[in-house]
């Protein structure tokens, strides 16, 4: 008799982390299995600790291998962190891609927009609809959330069903599109759920998050009584705050001026997609200028700090159309990403030096998640009882809350993973099986390098410490046939007693080489080392860093 297919998850990114998502399900036996991969996301690089790294991607060599037993790729929303490592990645795995309507719009500019993007063929698949994707059966399950289109996936297989739920939250009243369908949630947990593999991003807040109504009548009444001109900062994504904004404008006699191509962006996918039917035609950056100050609302990219965002410009007074001054208001609509604070701050202080009056979420309600709560994830659990649940999107104390409180409300089996583990889901008793390789890539301008790689490793060292640069030119016989040349970038140029670093560090050298027998010195790489050594030695007595130290030595 044969033995029953196994239906298997791991997590490539997401875990342990918020951003970077990428999951797998695998069903089969250990010698053979079909792969379903459910998002492709990025995380944003930090310049502190990843110098010059623009974007970080889940490492797919696994996918890569399997890449003939790949079923397919589905989405369950448009975000930049669970769709935005396609363009870069699915050269190396070709799979077909399912997403419903405006996902796939929203995909099909951010291509358009991209240089050189390959053709990707979307599959688009209605909310609320099935597909198969090879012995997958995938359903598309409306959620609420802060993009149109956001779905947890039913994922149906001969081993059970998985509700896999995406991003999501209980919001009875959106200002746009479906609310999270309970009704067929609880139908799932009628027919007996499996596992549940769930948000974990707010497991650590009490209660429920706010409706986007409430946001928008606070937006409305700030945007009323406001004097001056009024920029609004939100994610472009959100297309459910950009209709507030422009319900608050139109309340408030004012036109919307959109500012930033992202935002333009998702302005054009949302209309060709019926989002924003009945609302007014925005205004171009041109006309801002033009428009009385109590007349105008400029809607605007940047609220997490980008450094090249319209806010971040417009508070450096660098925008060649939007400008901002002493009376005038900004909204931001948007909470900051973990890591973005100081380039949020920077713009927050500018803008402040500027006169100009900022408003948050601290000061009113102007923003809210859209993630669940921990009565929401009650909720969840209630409605879909599932055997097992694990927690992912999430940090480590997310992920544990999310456990405990499944415990706490009778879940029979919680399992708290790791970005690579391979878990078992059934039949039969869950649990880690094995590993799947797992890690980074990073995106260094238009190249793709893996956590190793040199180029990433060496720049985060010279951005804490700088580089000395050292050549030689030695004669066969050992002998130097010139001055050694000393290049030293990023380190401080004289020491704590005002001598000049180029002086000490060349002394070092040339005491370095006259010291040697001249066998060693005959020999270009035991040389080469001499001097690294003690190149980085005498840089570290005077200045208490050792840093990299490059010595190129020429045989002439």
């Amino acid at each position: 008799m044969a033995k029953p297919e196994e239906l298997v998850f791991a997590p490539l990114g997401g875990v342990g982390e918020i951003g970077m998502n990428l999951s797998i399900y695998g069903l089969g036996n250990r010698q053979q299995r079909a792969w379903l991969a459910v998002d492709l996301g990025v995380s944003f690089g930090d310049e502190e600790h990843l110098p010059g790294i623009d974007l970080i991607m889940p490492d797919i060599s696994f996918l890569e291998k399997e890449r003939k037993n790949l079923m397919g790729l589905v989405l369950t929303h448009a975000h930049e962190d669970h769709f935005g490592a396609i363009i870069d990645l699915w050269p190396k795995l070709k799979c077909p891609i399912y997403a419903t309507q405006f996902s796939a719009a929203l995909f099909e500019a951010k291509c358009a927009a991209e240089r050189n993007a390959p053709k990707i063929p979307v599959t688009v698949v209605p909310s609320g609809g099935r597909v198969d994707v090879g012995p997958f059966n995938v359903e598309f399950i409306p959620v609420a959330h802060s993009i149109p289109e956001a779905h947890a996936l039913a994922i149906h297989t001969s081993a059970g069903t998985v509700l896999h739920t995406g991003d999501w939250k209980i919001d009875p009243t959106p200002t746009l599109g479906r609310p999270t369908d309970e009704k067929r949630l609880r139908e799932l947990g009628e027919e007996g759920l499996l596992a549940l593999i769930g948000d974990s991003t707010n497991a650590v807040r009490d209660g429920r998050s706010p409706s986007e109504a409430e946001v928008a009548r606070t937006i409305i009444d700030l945007v009323k009584s406001a004097k001056g001109r009024v920029a609004v900062t939100t994610f472009a994504s959100n297309v459910a705050r950009i209709k507030a904004v422009a319900a608050a404008a139109r309340a408030a006699d004012r036109e919307v001026v959109v500012v930033g191509r992202a935002m333009e962006r998702v302005v054009q996918v949302a209309r060709e997609c019926g989002y924003l039917d009945g609302v007014q035609n925005f205004r171009s950056p041109e006309v801002y200028g033009h428009l009385p100050q109590d007349k105008v609302l400029a809607l605007c990219t940047g609220s997490q700090g980008e450094s090249r965002a319209a806010l971040a410009r417009i508070a450096n007074d660098d925008h060649p159309e939007i400008t901002l001054n002493r009376g005038d208001s900004v909204i931001f609509s948007s909470r900051t990403i973990p890591g973005n604070e100081k380039a949020v701050g920077s713009i927050v202080n500018n803008l402040v030096l500027q006169g100009v009056e900022i408003i948050t979420d601290r000061d009113a309600l102007v923003h809210v998640s859209g993630h669940p709560r921990r009565d929401e994830l009650r909720d969840m659990i209630a409605w879909t009882r599932p055997q097992l649940l694990i927690p992912v999107h999430g940090e480590a104390l997310h992920l544990h809350e999310h456990a405990k409180l499944a415990r706490a409300a009778g879940v029979p089996r919680v399992l708290v993973c790791r970005n690579g583990d391979l878990v078992k889901l059934g039949p039969g008793d869950p649990g880690i099986v094995g590993e799947v390789p797992s890690g980074r890539l990073y995106k260094d301008g238009t190249i793709l390098e893996d956590s190793k790689s040199r180029a990433v490793v060496e720049r985060r060292r010279m951005a804490f410490s700088g580089c000395a640069f050292v050549a030689i030119a030695m004669t066969e016989q050992g002998e130097l046939a010139d001055d050694p040349e000393v290049d030293l970038v990023g380190i401080p140029e004289k020491n704590r007693a005002g001598e000049p670093f180029d002086d000490i560090v060349f002394d070092a050298v040339m005491s370095t080489i006259e010291g040697l027998p001249k066998a060693r010195r005959r020999d270009p790489d035991a040389l080469g080392e001499s001097v690294r050594r003690v190149v980085r030695a005498v840089i570290n007595e005077h200045w208490g860093k050792k840093p990299p130290c490059l010595v190129h030595v020429l045989t002439v």
